[in-house]
């Protein structure tokens, strides 16, 4: 009996001294990332693998572009439909959460998250889609670390410039070239607007845009006028 609880402690002993290593990892990255701008993200990787499976030569759509060359409509229409209090909480919208928990109780099943950018933004760089208690643990750890080192006008420019919105489209960049044959810089409010309300689930908005989000996108067109970006 006690030869089995030594190994279960060893055990343990080793699980923990891989995840303060894993730690330690992704903050060394975030530091790194703070001035240093991601060639990839955990997401872009695991959707150019399962694309792949299907077509082997096939490749993403990406091109990075400085915050000063995104459009301030964009900015503004994304922080109004993903994350109306990005510029005030420090990683973490608990009023949002609280109103994504009660939508879910009254629906019967998840329908909200209530993540913030800076959460989408630390699953994107680092985790996958998957839904489980401990990813969304790393998933807020990671959130703190982005929290404190970036200022939020690097999180913004970073999410903006790795946000999934469509089958291999990453970043603004290729999603105005993808949609409007434009550059983000000249994203207008209504494309803007469209396109920011895609995130949820791009891959299926792009096959179809309907009427909902159309109006989806037209209350965030109204409201985004009113958003603060850094």
């Amino acid at each position: 009996m006690k030869g089995v609880l030594r190994r279960l402690g060893w055990a343990l002993l080793l699980l923990v001294a891989l995840l303060l290593v894993w730690q330690g990892w992704v903050f060394a990255r975030v530091v790194w990332w703070s001035h240093n701008d991601p060639a990839s993200t955990s997401f872009m990787r695991l959707r150019l693998d399962e694309l792949q499976q299907k077509r082997p030569a096939f490749t993403l759509r990406h091109q990075w572009v400085p915050y000063e060359r995104i459009s301030i409509h964009l900015k503004r229409a994304v922080i109004a439909a993903e994350d109306d209090r990005f510029v005030d909480h420090d990683g973490f919208d608990w009023e949002g959460i609280q109103r994504a928990m009660e939508k879910n109780q009254k629906k019967g099943k998840a329908v909200s998250g209530g993540s913030t950018i800076s959460q989408q933004l630390a699953k994107n760089l680092f985790l996958s889609p998957s839904r489980s208690y401990f990813r969304k643990a790393q998933e807020a750890i990671i959130t703190v670390m982005i929290e404190t080192v970036w200022s939020k006008r690097r999180i913004l420019e970073v999410y903006l410039n790795v946000a999934e919105w469509g089958e291999g489209i990453f970043g603004c960049e290729a999603a105005a070239q993808r949609y409007f044959q434009v550059s983000a810089s000249r994203l207008g409010p209504a494309e803007a607007a469209r396109l920011a309300v895609m995130l949820p689930n791009p891959r299926r908005y792009e096959k179809r845009f309907g009427a909902r989000l159309a109006a989806q996108a037209e209350r965030v067109r109204a409201r985004m006028i009113h958003s603060p970006v850094p």
